[in-house]
């Protein structure tokens, strides 16, 4: 394989239902800083049908191009339609780079591309870092169970392809300005080539919230001794306008639904604000909370590991450092 005909940095975007998935503009503003250290352009694959306003929104996101795969057969999700789209895409344009979400979609399509392209696949990455002295990609994922981070090469075939959990990624930045083009690609698909046929779309009630779009996230750890806990977090919640999370703990507790769970084998969240309370600070949960901006610990053990991660700390009981805080709330 001569790694020298490979080139350029892509994103594999993400859209559902005619919705551009957020998990594509952080791995847009993501892939911006990789294609820039390696002086490369950075490109969007974004697979559907009637699309167009899509397509075009990505251009205003720092995007050199996007190469909009549109086709009747991809206008909604199809793993055997996908995989074969965006995998002879790469085949014949050959990136250097190939970055994808590890959504539910992500998860489905990644591994089977990289089996079609040759290729590695690191998955979960929570850090991608440029080597500059040959240009490998260092993809920094946590291993056994979230208690060491490995970092992971592909030195010896291409693309390099990672999925990036939603969350984990700042987002690009909009801008007025359309930096790049869009190119129309109709990719090689029949109705024969897929073995699944779509016949109905149900639309799922959801209950509860996407915790990622969350600015002010307060949430609670096995220190809460009980699902009641839970209800003092809600006022607090409430009172800042934000949501509720909970650890794998108090998940595992029974305390509250496992869409609230925050942590390596939850959800990854990246709010203004995120308050931990009764938390102790575990690396698994750290993965999936150390970017917020700001992060706020309450717990009675001054030892617990959260205060070596934490902005502000405050060692005290939850249930009297919380009804405090409420009251201070209340007078403003």
């Amino acid at each position: 394989m001569d790694l020298n005909t490979y080139h350029d940095v892509w994103v594999i975007g993400e859209q559902r239902e005619g919705k551009t998935h957020p998990v594509t503009i952080e791995l847009a503003g993501e892939g911006r800083k990789l294609a820039d250290k390696l002086g490369k352009k950075l490109i969007v694959v974004l697979a559907g049908d009637n699309i167009e306003s899509n397509v075009n929104e990505l251009l205003h996101y720092g995007v050199d191009k996007v190469y909009y795969l549109k086709h009747e057969l991809l206008k909604h999700f199809s793993t055997e339609g996908l995989t074969k789209a965006i995998a002879d895409l790469i085949l014949e344009r050959k990136p250097e780079i190939v970055l994808v979400g590890a959504t539910s979609l992500g998860r489905d399509i990644a591994p089977r591309i990289a089996g079609r392209v040759g290729t590695g696949l690191t998955a979960d990455c929570t850090s991608l870092e440029i080597d500059t002295t040959d240009n490998k990609i260092l993809q920094t994922r946590p291993a056994f169970g979230g208690n060491l981070m490995a970092t992971i090469i592909c030195p010896k075939n291409r693309p390099q392809m990672s999925t990036v959990r939603p969350g984990v990624m700042e987002k690009a930045k909009y801008t007025e300005e359309v930096r790049g083009e869009v190119e129309e690609i109709v990719p090689t698909l029949t109705s024969d080539s897929i073995r699944t046929k779509l016949l109905e779309i149900i639309p799922l009630e959801k209950n509860g919230v996407d915790l990622t779009e969350a600015q002010i996230i307060v949430s609670g750890g096995r220190g809460l001794k009980s699902a009641k806990g839970f209800e003092l977090l809600q006022k607090l919640a409430d009172k800042l306008g934000g949501e509720v999370a909970a650890s794998r703990a108090a998940v595992d507790s029974g305390w509250i639904d496992h869409s609230r769970q925050v942590g390596q084998t939850g959800t990854t969240v990246r709010p203004t604000i995120y308050i931990a309370c009764g938390i102790s600070g575990a690396i698994q949960h750290l993965a999936g909370m150390s970017e917020s901006k700001y992060i706020i610990a309450i717990n009675k053990d001054a030892e617990a590991p959260i205060f070596k991660t934490c902005d502000y700390g405050i060692v005290g009981d939850l249930y009297e450092v919380i009804p405090n805080m409420l009251e201070w709330l209340d007078r403003k």
